[in-house]
C-alpha cells in the first residue's frame, strides 16, 4: 500500500521548542519524557499540517514560544500517494496562520487533500460524558478525514447562522431578512448531515470488518428537535428554520439545525451506552473508532493516515496497549506516540523509532533514543 508519511519536521519558536528537528523513518515514533518536557507540542505541530486549529484548538498567538512571542513556523516534507510535498505553516506577530504548499500560498483546506491526520488526546477521554459540542467536533474531524469539502459546508453554515442569530438578537421581524440566510443554512446543513451520516456508516463498516481487541461502538446521530424530521432535506430544514423563528427570537439564537446534533455510542457487546461504561471501556471505544477511521481511510484515501496518540497508555491495561501497537503496525500507519517513560512502549521494540524529549530552562530538546 502507498504510504503517507512525514519525512522531515522542523519547528521554530513553536510552543516550548525554540528549534527542533525530527527525521522520522516511517515507523511508529515512540516519544517519551517527563510531564511538561514538550512531547505533546511535537504532536500539536504535526496536527497543524491539517486544516483547522490543531489538536488543542489553540489560537495562532498561543502557539508562539514565550517570552519572545515573535511568531512560529513549522516546515515539513510530506510523502503522500507517491508524491513529495514541502509544507510550511506559520504565523508572524500573532497574525492568522498561513500555509504554503510546494512554495505557493494555499488555503488550509488544501492540506486535507494531500494528507489525513487523526489524533487521540487525553482531553478526549471525557468525550462520552461531556457536552454534545465535543462529540460533534470529534465526528466532524472524522467526517473531514473522508470528505475535505466538509469544512467548507461547516464554514458556510456557521457564517449564515451567525448572521441569522444577529437578526434574532436585534428582534428583527421582517421575513425577507431571514429567507436568504435560512436557504443558505438549509443547503449547507443538509450537506453537513449527509457527510456526517456517511462518515458514521464508514466507521461502522470498518469496525465490523476487523478482528480487533477493541470493542465495537454502535454510533447514532441524533437531534434534540423532533421538528427536523429530515435533516438531509434542504427544503425540510429550511421550513423548520422558518417555523422556529418566534421561538429562536425568544432564545436569541438558532435552536434547530446540525449545530445541535449529537453523536451517541453504545458498547455493542454489552448493549451499554458509552456514557455509562467504565473509564477503561470508554477509552477502548475511542481507540476502536480511531483505528476504524484509519482502516477506512487506508482503503478510501489510498494510504493509512498519520496517527497522533498523546499519552495513549492512560486507562489502557498492558494487554490492550500491546494490542494497540500491533494494530498500528498492521495498519502500516506512521504514528507519533507519547508517554512519560520508555517502558510504556516496550512491546513495540525495534518496530518503532524512539526519541526522548527533555526540558532545560524552559526550552525543549529532542534526542534520538534506543529501545
Amino acid at each position: 500500500m502507498t504510504r503517507l508519511s512525514i519525512d522531515t519536521l522542523h519547528l521554530s519558536h513553536f510552543r516550548s521548542h525554540k528549534r527542533a528537528r525530527l527525521v522520522p523513518d516511517g515507523r511508529p515514533l515512540a516519544i517519551h519524557g517527563p510531564n511538561g518536557a514538550g512531547k505533546t507540542n511535537v504532536l500539536e505541530a504535526v496536527s497543524m499540517l491539517s486544516p483547522g486549529r490543531g489538536m488543542r484548538r489553540a489560537s495562532a498567538e498561543d502557539l508562539s514560544r514565550r517570552p519572545e512571542a515573535l511568531g512560529w513556523k513549522i516546515t515539513a516534507t510530506l510523502t503522500s500517494l507517491g508524491r513529495t510535498h514541502e509544507i510550511e505553516t506559520f504565523s508572524e506577530n500573532a497574525a492568522p496562520r498561513q500555509v504554503r504548499i510546494d512554495g505557493k500560498p494555499a488555503p488550509q483546506t488544501a492540506l486535507g487533500r494531500i494528507a489525513r491526520i487523526l489524533w487521540l488526546i487525553p482531553s478526549m477521554d471525557r468525550l462520552w460524558i461531556e457536552a454534545a459540542e465535543g462529540r460533534r467536533r470529534f465526528l466532524d474531524r472524522a467526517t473531514l478525514s473522508f470528505e475535505p469539502g466538509h469544512a467548507e459546508a461547516v464554514l458556510a453554515y456557521e457564517k449564515a447562522m451567525r448572521d441569522r442569530n444577529r437578526l434574532l438578537k436585534d428582534q428583527v421581524d421582517d421575513a425577507h431578512w431571514y429567507r436568504a440566510l435560512e436557504a443558505q443554512m438549509a443547503q449547507a446543513g443538509a450537506t453537513i448531515h449527509r457527510n456526517r451520516a456517511n462518515a458514521i456508516a464508514r466507521l461502522a463498516a470498518a469496525q465490523n470488518r476487523a478482528e480487533t481487541a477493541f470493542p465495537t461502538a454502535e454510533l447514532t446521530l441524533t437531534h434534540p428537535d423532533p421538528a427536523i424530521a429530515a435533516p438531509d432535506d434542504p427544503e425540510a430544514l429550511q421550513a423548520a428554520l422558518a417555523e422556529g423563528r418566534r421561538r429562536d427570537m425568544a432564545a436569541g439564537r438558532t435552536l434547530a439545525g446540525p449545530h445541535r446534533a449529537d453523536l451517541e455510542a453504545v458498547f455493542a457487546a454489552k448493549g451499554v451506552a458509552a456514557r455509562d461504561c467504565s473509564t477503561g471501556e470508554q477509552k477502548a471505544l475511542l481507540v476502536s473508532l480511531i483505528l476504524a477511521n484509519g482502516r477506512a481511510l487506508a482503503a478510501d484515501f489510498g494510504a493509512p493516515p498519520i496517527l497522533l496518540l498523546d499519552e495513549v497508555a492512560a486507562h489502557l491495561d498492558a494487554q490492550r496497549r500491546a494490542a494497540l501497537y500491533d494494530e498500528i503496525c498492521a495498519l502500516g500507519a506512521q504514528a507519533f506516540l507519547t508517554g512519560t517513560g520508555p517502558e510504556l512502549f516496550t512491546h513495540l521494540g525495534p518496530r518503532a523509532q524512539w526519541c526522548a524529549v527533555r526540558d532545560s530552562d524552559g526550552t525543549s530538546h529532542i534526542e534520538e533514543d534506543t529501545p
